[in-house]
Protein backbone atom coordinates (compact mmCIF):
# COMPACT_ATOMS: atom_id res chain seq x y z
CA UNK A 1 0.00 0.00 0.00
CA UNK A 2 1.09 3.97 -0.63
CA UNK A 3 0.01 7.13 0.01
CA UNK A 4 1.43 9.88 1.29
CA UNK A 5 0.94 10.60 4.98
CA UNK A 6 0.41 7.59 6.99
CA UNK A 7 -1.28 7.93 10.16
CA UNK A 8 -1.26 6.08 12.92
CA UNK A 9 -4.24 5.90 15.22
CA UNK A 10 -7.91 6.93 14.65
CA UNK A 11 -8.67 9.35 17.59
CA UNK A 12 -9.71 12.76 17.35
CA UNK A 13 -5.87 13.42 15.92
CA UNK A 14 -5.77 11.07 13.48
CA UNK A 15 -8.80 11.46 12.16
CA UNK A 16 -9.00 15.23 11.96
CA UNK A 17 -5.36 15.16 10.46
CA UNK A 18 -6.57 12.71 7.39
CA UNK A 19 -9.56 15.10 6.68
CA UNK A 20 -7.45 18.48 7.01
CA UNK A 21 -5.32 16.81 4.70
CA UNK A 22 -8.00 15.37 2.40
CA UNK A 23 -9.34 19.26 2.23
CA UNK A 24 -6.04 20.34 0.82
CA UNK A 25 -6.19 17.30 -1.65
CA UNK A 26 -3.23 15.42 0.61
CA UNK A 27 -3.88 11.51 0.48
CA UNK A 28 -4.07 9.10 4.12
CA UNK A 29 -4.09 6.05 5.37
CA UNK A 30 -5.71 5.62 9.16
CA UNK A 31 -4.61 2.87 10.88
CA UNK A 32 -6.44 1.96 14.22
CA UNK A 33 -5.90 -1.55 16.74
CA UNK A 34 -9.61 -1.12 17.43
CA UNK A 35 -12.76 -1.46 15.74
CA UNK A 36 -15.02 1.21 14.58
CA UNK A 37 -17.74 0.05 17.33
CA UNK A 38 -15.30 0.00 20.41
CA UNK A 39 -13.98 4.01 19.18
CA UNK A 40 -17.37 4.99 18.61
CA UNK A 41 -18.52 4.08 21.98
CA UNK A 42 -15.82 4.75 24.66
CA UNK A 43 -17.07 7.20 26.34
CA UNK A 44 -14.40 10.05 27.37
CA UNK A 45 -15.38 13.88 28.53
CA UNK A 46 -15.07 16.34 26.04
CA UNK A 47 -14.55 19.91 26.75
CA UNK A 48 -14.57 21.74 23.15
CA UNK A 49 -12.25 25.23 23.13
CA UNK A 50 -13.59 27.85 21.35
CA UNK A 51 -10.92 26.96 18.63
CA UNK A 52 -11.76 23.30 18.38
CA UNK A 53 -15.43 24.53 18.08
CA UNK A 54 -14.57 26.95 15.34
CA UNK A 55 -12.13 24.92 13.34
CA UNK A 56 -14.60 22.17 13.63
CA UNK A 57 -17.53 24.58 11.98
CA UNK A 58 -14.94 25.60 9.36
CA UNK A 59 -13.96 22.20 8.00
CA UNK A 60 -17.61 20.75 7.94
CA UNK A 61 -18.08 18.01 10.68
CA UNK A 62 -19.74 20.58 12.91
CA UNK A 63 -23.26 20.53 12.52
CA UNK A 64 -23.90 18.20 14.89
CA UNK A 65 -21.53 19.37 17.71
CA UNK A 66 -23.85 22.72 17.01
CA UNK A 67 -27.02 20.89 17.03
CA UNK A 68 -26.43 18.48 20.33
CA UNK A 69 -23.28 20.29 22.21
CA UNK A 70 -23.88 22.27 25.28
CA UNK A 71 -22.58 25.94 25.25
CA UNK A 72 -21.18 26.90 28.26
CA UNK A 73 -20.64 30.69 28.97
CA UNK A 74 -19.13 30.19 32.46
CA UNK A 75 -17.71 28.21 35.06
CA UNK A 76 -18.44 27.32 38.98
CA UNK A 77 -15.88 27.77 41.71
CA UNK A 78 -17.29 26.16 44.61
CA UNK A 79 -15.51 26.31 48.06
CA UNK A 80 -16.24 27.20 51.70
CA UNK A 81 -19.58 25.98 50.99
CA UNK A 82 -20.10 28.52 48.10
CA UNK A 83 -20.43 28.74 44.42
CA UNK A 84 -18.59 31.85 42.60
CA UNK A 85 -19.41 32.47 38.80
CA UNK A 86 -16.40 32.74 36.41
CA UNK A 87 -17.79 34.66 33.38
CA UNK A 88 -15.80 32.68 30.75
CA UNK A 89 -17.79 34.40 27.99
CA UNK A 90 -17.51 38.19 29.55
CA UNK A 91 -13.88 38.08 30.10
CA UNK A 92 -12.79 36.96 26.87
CA UNK A 93 -14.96 38.97 24.35
CA UNK A 94 -17.33 36.31 23.85
CA UNK A 95 -15.90 33.29 23.64
CA UNK A 96 -17.19 30.26 25.49
CA UNK A 97 -17.00 26.18 25.68
CA UNK A 98 -19.25 23.33 24.33
CA UNK A 99 -19.07 20.34 25.92
CA UNK A 100 -19.57 17.52 23.52
CA UNK A 101 -17.86 14.00 24.05
CA UNK A 102 -14.78 12.54 22.49
CA UNK A 103 -16.66 9.93 21.21
CA UNK A 104 -19.22 12.02 19.55
CA UNK A 105 -16.13 14.09 17.52
CA UNK A 106 -14.94 11.17 16.25
CA UNK A 107 -18.10 9.51 15.31
CA UNK A 108 -18.46 12.73 12.97
CA UNK A 109 -14.88 12.50 11.85
CA UNK A 110 -15.43 9.09 10.76
CA UNK A 111 -18.45 9.69 8.91
CA UNK A 112 -16.84 12.12 7.46
CA UNK A 113 -14.06 10.30 6.24
CA UNK A 114 -16.08 7.42 4.98
CA UNK A 115 -18.15 9.79 3.41
CA UNK A 116 -15.40 11.28 1.50
CA UNK A 117 -13.89 8.24 0.65
CA UNK A 118 -11.23 8.21 2.75
CA UNK A 119 -9.45 5.14 4.15
CA UNK A 120 -9.56 4.19 7.43
CA UNK A 121 -8.54 1.01 8.25
CA UNK A 122 -9.89 -0.63 11.71
CA UNK A 123 -8.57 -3.70 13.41
CA UNK A 124 -5.37 -3.13 12.06
CA UNK A 125 -2.29 -2.39 14.92
CA UNK A 126 0.88 -1.20 13.81
CA UNK A 127 3.96 -2.78 14.84
CA UNK A 128 7.14 -0.95 13.79
CA UNK A 129 7.64 1.77 11.49
CA UNK A 130 10.75 1.35 9.46
CA UNK A 131 12.84 3.90 7.42
CA UNK A 132 11.78 7.26 9.09
CA UNK A 133 15.05 8.05 8.00
CA UNK A 134 14.64 7.79 4.09
CA UNK A 135 12.28 9.33 1.86
CA UNK A 136 9.63 6.51 2.08
CA UNK A 137 9.30 5.35 5.90
CA UNK A 138 7.45 2.35 6.08
CA UNK A 139 4.52 1.29 8.86
CA UNK A 140 3.89 -2.35 9.55
CA UNK A 141 0.97 -3.53 10.73
CA UNK A 142 -1.42 -6.61 11.47
CA UNK A 143 -5.06 -7.33 10.55
CA UNK A 144 -6.84 -10.62 9.82
CA UNK A 145 -5.05 -11.49 6.68
CA UNK A 146 -1.95 -11.21 8.29
CA UNK A 147 1.03 -8.91 8.41
CA UNK A 148 0.66 -6.08 5.67
CA UNK A 149 3.12 -2.73 4.97
CA UNK A 150 2.18 0.56 3.88
CA UNK A 151 4.48 3.10 2.06
CA UNK A 152 4.81 6.73 2.76
CA UNK A 153 6.12 10.03 2.94
CA UNK A 154 5.66 11.01 6.23
CA UNK A 155 4.27 9.06 9.52
CA UNK A 156 1.76 10.68 11.85
CA UNK A 157 2.03 8.99 15.14
CA UNK A 158 -1.42 9.84 16.98
CA UNK A 159 -1.97 6.68 18.74
CA UNK A 160 -1.82 7.67 22.00
CA UNK A 161 0.78 7.50 24.66
CA UNK A 162 0.65 3.65 24.74
CA UNK A 163 1.35 3.17 20.94
CA UNK A 164 4.08 2.47 19.14
CA UNK A 165 5.19 5.63 17.52
CA UNK A 166 6.90 7.86 20.61
CA UNK A 167 9.05 4.51 20.66
CA UNK A 168 10.31 4.69 17.56
CA UNK A 169 11.89 7.97 18.56
CA UNK A 170 15.41 6.90 19.72
CA UNK A 171 15.78 7.35 23.39
CA UNK A 172 19.65 9.22 22.66
CA UNK A 173 17.10 11.60 20.67
CA UNK A 174 14.61 12.79 23.01
CA UNK A 175 13.77 14.14 26.48
CA UNK A 176 10.74 12.84 28.86
CA UNK A 177 8.91 15.22 31.17
CA UNK A 178 7.07 12.66 33.49
CA UNK A 179 4.98 13.64 36.61
CA UNK A 180 2.57 11.56 38.28
CA UNK A 181 -0.26 12.84 40.93
CA UNK A 182 -0.16 11.39 44.13
CA UNK A 183 -4.05 11.24 43.63
CA UNK A 184 -6.63 10.09 41.15
CA UNK A 185 -10.46 10.55 40.09
CA UNK A 186 -13.73 8.48 40.70
CA UNK A 187 -15.67 8.94 37.83
CA UNK A 188 -19.41 8.14 37.50
CA UNK A 189 -22.09 8.70 34.87
CA UNK A 190 -25.76 8.94 36.97
CA UNK A 191 -29.02 9.17 35.06
CA UNK A 192 -30.11 12.14 36.69
CA UNK A 193 -31.39 15.89 35.83
CA UNK A 194 -28.78 18.95 35.74
CA UNK A 195 -27.50 20.08 39.27
CA UNK A 196 -26.01 23.13 37.29
CA UNK A 197 -26.44 24.67 34.08
CA UNK A 198 -22.34 25.34 34.10
CA UNK A 199 -19.30 23.22 35.16
CA UNK A 200 -19.50 23.07 39.20
CA UNK A 201 -15.04 22.78 40.24
CA UNK A 202 -15.20 21.86 44.20
CA UNK A 203 -12.21 22.53 46.66
CA UNK A 204 -12.87 20.46 50.04
CA UNK A 205 -11.28 19.24 52.91
CA UNK A 206 -12.02 16.05 51.76
CA UNK A 207 -10.76 16.56 48.16
CA UNK A 208 -11.72 17.77 45.05
CA UNK A 209 -15.51 17.49 43.15
CA UNK A 210 -16.58 18.30 40.02
CA UNK A 211 -20.22 18.51 38.54
CA UNK A 212 -20.03 18.30 35.20
CA UNK A 213 -23.40 17.34 32.29
CA UNK A 214 -23.72 14.91 29.02
CA UNK A 215 -27.38 15.82 28.58
CA UNK A 216 -30.36 16.60 30.23
CA UNK A 217 -30.93 13.12 31.92
CA UNK A 218 -27.51 12.32 31.67
CA UNK A 219 -24.62 13.75 33.95
CA UNK A 220 -20.60 13.06 34.19
CA UNK A 221 -19.61 13.59 37.87
CA UNK A 222 -15.83 12.74 39.65
CA UNK A 223 -14.42 13.08 43.21
CA UNK A 224 -10.58 13.01 44.33
CA UNK A 225 -9.89 9.94 45.55
CA UNK A 226 -6.69 7.32 45.90
CA UNK A 227 -5.91 6.34 42.42
CA UNK A 228 -4.87 2.87 44.11
CA UNK A 229 -8.45 2.07 44.89
CA UNK A 230 -10.92 0.00 43.89
CA UNK A 231 -14.26 1.02 42.14
CA UNK A 232 -15.88 -2.07 43.79
CA UNK A 233 -15.59 -0.69 47.35
CA UNK A 234 -17.81 2.41 46.32
CA UNK A 235 -21.81 0.89 46.29
CA UNK A 236 -24.14 3.80 44.96
CA UNK A 237 -24.86 4.50 48.71
CA UNK A 238 -21.11 5.60 49.54
CA UNK A 239 -20.57 7.79 46.16
CA UNK A 240 -24.01 10.09 46.74
CA UNK A 241 -22.88 10.67 50.49
CA UNK A 242 -19.57 11.14 49.29
CA UNK A 243 -20.35 13.39 46.77
CA UNK A 244 -23.13 15.23 49.29
CA UNK A 245 -20.39 15.77 51.45
CA UNK A 246 -17.98 17.46 48.98
CA UNK A 247 -20.67 19.71 48.12
CA UNK A 248 -22.19 20.86 50.82
CA UNK A 249 -23.05 24.39 51.69
CA UNK A 250 -25.40 27.27 53.23
CA UNK A 251 -26.31 28.69 49.73
CA UNK A 252 -29.53 26.42 48.64
CA UNK A 253 -27.16 24.52 46.39
CA UNK A 254 -28.93 20.79 45.63
CA UNK A 255 -27.32 17.55 43.98
CA UNK A 256 -29.80 16.15 41.92
CA UNK A 257 -29.01 12.37 42.48
CA UNK A 258 -30.01 9.16 39.90
CA UNK A 259 -28.72 5.48 38.75
CA UNK A 260 -25.16 5.32 38.30
CA UNK A 261 -24.82 3.88 35.08
CA UNK A 262 -20.35 3.58 34.56
CA UNK A 263 -18.05 4.26 37.27
CA UNK A 264 -14.41 3.95 36.99
CA UNK A 265 -11.02 5.19 38.63
CA UNK A 266 -8.53 7.53 36.56
CA UNK A 267 -4.93 8.01 37.20
CA UNK A 268 -3.85 11.42 36.92
CA UNK A 269 -0.37 12.34 35.17
CA UNK A 270 1.42 14.94 33.23
CA UNK A 271 3.31 13.86 30.48
CA UNK A 272 5.91 15.74 27.84
CA UNK A 273 8.21 14.19 24.77
CA UNK A 274 10.71 16.73 23.30
CA UNK A 275 11.10 16.83 20.22
CA UNK A 276 7.86 15.61 19.05
CA UNK A 277 9.45 15.05 15.70
CA UNK A 278 11.98 12.74 14.61
CA UNK A 279 13.09 12.66 11.08
CA UNK A 280 9.85 11.89 9.06
CA UNK A 281 7.81 11.12 11.82
CA UNK A 282 5.68 13.74 13.57
CA UNK A 283 3.73 12.66 17.13
CA UNK A 284 0.07 14.59 18.06
CA UNK A 285 -1.94 14.46 21.15
CA UNK A 286 -1.68 12.17 23.63
CA UNK A 287 1.28 10.13 21.48
CA UNK A 288 3.41 13.42 22.69
CA UNK A 289 1.88 14.87 25.54
CA UNK A 290 -0.85 14.18 28.90
CA UNK A 291 -2.46 16.52 30.61
CA UNK A 292 -4.71 15.94 34.08
CA UNK A 293 -8.03 16.48 33.01
CA UNK A 294 -8.81 19.52 35.07
CA UNK A 295 -8.02 21.63 32.72
CA UNK A 296 -9.79 20.53 30.11
CA UNK A 297 -6.85 20.21 27.29
CA UNK A 298 -6.20 16.95 26.24
CA UNK A 299 -8.68 16.51 23.02
CA UNK A 300 -8.00 20.28 22.31
CA UNK A 301 -4.16 19.83 22.24
CA UNK A 302 -4.60 17.14 19.68
CA UNK A 303 -6.59 19.44 17.16
CA UNK A 304 -3.79 21.83 18.02
CA UNK A 305 -1.45 19.76 17.09
CA UNK A 306 -2.52 18.42 14.30
CA UNK A 307 -3.55 21.95 12.57
CA UNK A 308 -0.11 22.72 12.71
CA UNK A 309 1.02 19.38 11.33
CA UNK A 310 -1.68 19.91 8.17
CA UNK A 311 -0.55 23.72 7.61
CA UNK A 312 3.30 22.01 7.47
CA UNK A 313 2.56 19.21 5.18
CA UNK A 314 0.16 21.28 3.01
CA UNK A 315 3.38 23.66 2.71
CA UNK A 316 5.73 20.66 1.77
CA UNK A 317 3.77 18.95 -1.02
CA UNK A 318 2.71 22.09 -2.69
CA UNK A 319 6.34 24.13 -2.75
CA UNK A 320 8.78 21.55 -1.26
CA UNK A 321 9.66 23.67 1.66
CA UNK A 322 10.33 22.16 5.23
CA UNK A 323 10.61 24.70 7.46
CA UNK A 324 6.89 24.72 8.70
CA UNK A 325 7.75 20.90 8.88
CA UNK A 326 10.86 21.42 11.13
CA UNK A 327 9.58 24.03 13.26
CA UNK A 328 6.48 21.78 13.93
CA UNK A 329 7.82 20.67 17.44
CA UNK A 330 8.79 24.60 18.77
CA UNK A 331 5.29 25.47 17.91
CA UNK A 332 3.94 22.84 19.44
CA UNK A 333 5.14 22.14 22.49
CA UNK A 334 5.10 25.96 23.43
CA UNK A 335 1.15 26.01 23.49
CA UNK A 336 1.93 22.22 25.07
CA UNK A 337 3.51 23.57 28.43
CA UNK A 338 1.42 26.54 28.65
CA UNK A 339 -1.48 24.20 28.95
CA UNK A 340 0.73 21.85 31.34
CA UNK A 341 1.45 25.02 33.26
CA UNK A 342 -2.76 25.88 33.42
CA UNK A 343 -3.60 22.19 34.30
CA UNK A 344 -1.25 21.89 36.50
CA UNK A 345 -2.60 24.93 39.04
CA UNK A 346 -6.13 24.09 38.05
CA UNK A 347 -5.20 21.20 40.16
CA UNK A 348 -2.86 22.40 42.46
CA UNK A 349 -5.71 25.25 43.83
CA UNK A 350 -8.64 22.36 43.84
CA UNK A 351 -7.33 19.01 44.83
CA UNK A 352 -6.22 18.30 48.77
CA UNK A 353 -2.58 17.05 48.60
CA UNK A 354 -2.04 14.61 51.46
CA UNK A 355 1.73 15.54 51.78
CA UNK A 356 0.46 19.48 52.55
CA UNK A 357 0.12 21.36 55.58
CA UNK A 358 -2.52 23.15 57.13
CA UNK A 359 -0.43 26.26 55.98
CA UNK A 360 -0.64 24.83 51.87
CA UNK A 361 -4.51 24.32 52.41
CA UNK A 362 -4.99 28.09 53.69
CA UNK A 363 -2.51 29.10 50.68
CA UNK A 364 -5.50 27.12 48.06
CA UNK A 365 -8.44 29.29 49.78
CA UNK A 366 -6.53 32.31 49.21
CA UNK A 367 -5.65 31.29 45.89
CA UNK A 368 -9.11 30.86 45.52
CA UNK A 369 -10.49 33.74 46.92
CA UNK A 370 -8.39 36.02 44.75
CA UNK A 371 -9.51 34.38 41.52
CA UNK A 372 -12.64 35.01 42.56
CA UNK A 373 -12.84 38.63 43.69
CA UNK A 374 -9.76 39.86 40.98
CA UNK A 375 -11.29 40.90 37.65
CA UNK A 376 -7.14 40.48 36.77
CA UNK A 377 -6.90 36.87 37.64
CA UNK A 378 -10.47 35.63 36.43
CA UNK A 379 -9.40 36.66 33.23
CA UNK A 380 -6.35 34.65 33.10
CA UNK A 381 -8.04 31.95 34.12
CA UNK A 382 -11.05 32.56 31.59
CA UNK A 383 -8.50 33.22 28.79
CA UNK A 384 -6.56 29.99 29.48
CA UNK A 385 -9.85 28.08 29.80
CA UNK A 386 -11.49 28.96 26.48
CA UNK A 387 -8.10 28.16 25.03
CA UNK A 388 -4.92 30.26 23.96
CA UNK A 389 -4.45 30.61 20.23
CA UNK A 390 -3.64 27.65 18.26
CA UNK A 391 -0.48 28.75 16.48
Amino acid sequence: MRTQVGIVGAGPAGLLLSHLLHLRGIESIVLESRSRAEIESTIRAGVLEQGTVDLLTEVGVGDRMKREGAVHRGIFLRFAGKSHRIDLHGLTGGKAITLYAQHEVIKDLVAARLAAGGQVIFDAPATELLGLDTEAPTIRFRDGSGEREISCDFVAGCDGFHGVCRKAIPAAGRRDYPHVYPFGWFGILAEAGRSSEELIYTRHDRGFALISTRTPRLQRLYFQCDPTDDEANWSDDRIWEEFRARLAGHDGFRLLEGRIVQKGIVAMRSFVVDPMQHARLFLAGDAAHIVPPTGAKGMNLAVADVLVLSRALAEFFASGRTDLLDRYSPICLRRVWLAERFSRWMTSVTHRDSRGDDFSQRLQLAELEYVTTSRAAATSLAENYVGLPME
